[in-house]
């Protein structure tokens, strides 16, 4: 039956170019000899059960996954190199500049967990959403951020939520400002321009973002590999 596991991205590795006769098993155990491994997944289609040329390994701390990342990047499996790295380096699309500040917060708005469903309904988040607290109580301030991939994704933020009630409150919502910027906010047409032409040269790790997003979300068999033979 298939599990759900919490995964740890900082400690997960990207693992791409496969050939298709690599397997659960052989990445396991190539990858453990970079450190404790804590889990496996090649992606499989849904009718034939053959890889997808891609999969994820997760170890048991990020320091391991980093010196995977060192030492097993371009090395061959049946004659193609491998291209491994951090799961969690795609910063490129992470920084777009779509932050959002939202403002007019309730006092009973106190958990991103309510921020995350309510915007996260409007396209993919670059990071979990932050209330800004009080550094001595943690009571929240009345205001908070949300930072989308896509400007797309934070215009429609806007057009939406603005002027609409979270709790008893209206919430503002509108481009965060920038840090050291003197007053310009997110979202204007240079960042909008350089975020455009950055997404047309990565597709590669645009695609892998959507990927280690789907087995984030998605259950699966966890691979385990089989009990050492007992010694007599």
């Amino acid at each position: 039956m298939a599990q759900k596991f919490e995964r740890n991205q900082e400690a997960t590795v990207y693992i791409g170019n496969l050939d298709d006769r690599v397997t659960d098993e052989l990445i396991w155990e190539l990858m453990v000899q970079a450190g404790p491994v804590a889990n496996v997944h090649l992606p499989k289609d849904r009718v034939t059960q053959s890889t997808q040329g891609y999969g994820f390994c997760e170890f048991q701390s990020a320091e391991d996954a980093d010196y995977a990342v060192k030492i097993m990047n371009m090395v061959k499996l049946f004659g193609k190199p491998m291209r491994i790295n951090k799961s969690s380096t795609d910063k490129r699309m992470q920084d777009v500049g779509a932050k959002l500040f939202i403002g007019n917060l309730d006092p009973q708005v106190d958990d991103e967990k309510l921020l995350h469903d309510t915007f996260g309904v409007f396209g993919q988040m670059a990071q979990p959403p932050k209330i800004a607290r009080d550094s001595v109580s943690g009571n929240s301030k009345g205001f908070a951020f949300v930072s989308y991939a896509t400007f797309e994704a934070a215009d429609a933020a806007i057009e939406a939520m603005n002027g609409q009630y979270l709790a008893n409150k209206p919430v503002a919502v509108n481009y965060a400002f920038k840090k050291d910027a003197r007053g310009e906010r997110h979202g204007s047409a240079a960042e909008r321009l350089l975020a455009a032409q950055a997404q047309k040269n990565m597709p590669g790790e645009q695609q892998q973002q959507q990927q280690y997003q789907q087995y984030q979300q998605q259950q699966y068999q966890q691979y385990q590999p089989p009990p050492p033979p007992q010694q007599w």
